[in-house]
């Protein structure tokens, strides 16, 4: 580590040709190295974005990373309002950033360098009926606001990141959630889903991205 005590990383080319970090000193790369795009497509936006049919969508992300949940979710916004608040405890370097290769045009490319350009701390416009909070912060130490309708859990694995993954986390987000709110994870394991459960969640396992059989949609019942 260095000695600020954000984690060296190293740009992969994943299975679908798009741009995944590798962090050595955990072992763990951001994405799924079956394809970076293909996963948040699969996850986030098919199984997450486009089964909340509100059109005024609160959206929060657990791991910005590198921008690409939130570039893809710009990019199928469609008709929506969307606020979007993103959690990053370690947010990546601008000379990484423009390295990344998620961009399909010009246009794109430059949407995930603006994505990363906004000033943190502050709610600021990324495109129309788009606005974006990034947090440079802890999910443990924030204190979360009522009213999300999606949450993008993209933390690192369970067992990677055991801390992001326990009761207490569940039950902080689910109680930031509106009725019928919904959180998708690549993550389909049993006591994810356990822990889901015991916090309120109705879970259920749907099909998985690339490389993964399964993933977990949690949905907060009305009432």
């Amino acid at each position: 580590m260095p000695d600020n005590n954000r984690p060296e990383l190293e740009l992969i080319v994943s299975a679908d040709g798009s741009h995944t970090l590798y962090v050595p000193a955990l072992d763990e790369h951001y994405h799924s190295v079956n394809g970076a795009i293909n996963e948040s497509l699969h996850v986030f936006i098919q199984a997450g974005l486009k089964h909340c049919k509100k059109k005024n969508v609160s959206i929060l992300e657990i791991g910005l990373g590198t921008g690409l949940n939130v570039l893809m979710t710009a990019l199928n916004q469609e008709d929506r309002v969307i606020n979007y608040h993103a959690l990053e405890k370690y947010p990546i370097k601008g000379a990484l950033v423009k390295q990344l290769n998620f961009g399909s045009n010009e246009a794109e490319s430059h949407l995930l360098q603006k994505i990363h350009a906004l000033p943190w701390q502050n709610n600021e416009i990324l495109k129309p009926n788009f606005h974006l909070l990034k947090d440079e912060v802890d999910l443990n130490d924030v204190k979360l606001e009522a009213g999300y309708d999606l949450v993008y859990f993209d933390a690192f694995a369970p067992e990677k990141q055991g801390d992001m993954w326990n009761e207490t986390i569940f039950q902080k987000i689910y109680d930031a959630m509106n009725p019928r709110g919904i959180l998708t994870t690549y993550c389909a394991k049993g006591v994810v889903r356990r822990t889901m459960q015991d916090c309120g969640f109705t879970v259920e396992r749907i099909p998985g991205p690339k490389g993964k059989r399964e993933m977990l949609r949690a949905t907060k019942p009305n009432g």
